[in-house]
């Protein structure tokens, strides 16, 4: 029996402005969107590299804020440019806890704290 990662879910509040910030902070395209019979939109999203997909969840009845918890689970990305990625997250605003010189967070509109990692060499 072999498993392989398929996607990631996170449930969002504003599709559109979502997708713009995984598009500008992150470099990830919208590989397909869907709409559900119940009304809901299911957005995925991929980077160039992988196969494995983040998949947006938009659910048309939610009312409020989502509930993170004390935020400890994150979703982590490795970039190649650490130096550019940093100075672009730091223009965006979306820095919101840094670990280290090379590791630090960013939080999505959502909330969601993204890890972001130096590629290994």
């Amino acid at each position: 029996m072999k498993f392989t990662l398929c996607h990631t879910n996170i449930n969002v509040k504003d599709i559109e402005k979502s997708i713009a910030f995984y598009s500008k902070a992150l470099g990830l395209t919208c590989n397909r969107r869907r709409k559900t019979e119940d009304g809901n939109e299911l957005v995925f999203l991929m980077d160039e590299e992988t196969t494995h997909h983040l998949q947006l969840t938009w659910l048309h009845d939610k009312e409020g804020a989502y509930e993170l918890g004390d935020n400890k689970s994150h979703i982590a990305f490795r970039v190649n440019d650490h130096v550019a990625a940093r100075k672009l997250h730091e223009d965006m605003g979306c820095i919101c806890y840094t670990e280290s010189e090379r590791v630090y967070y960013i939080a999505d509109p959502d909330g969601y704290w993204l890890e972001i990692l130096p590629t290994w060499k």
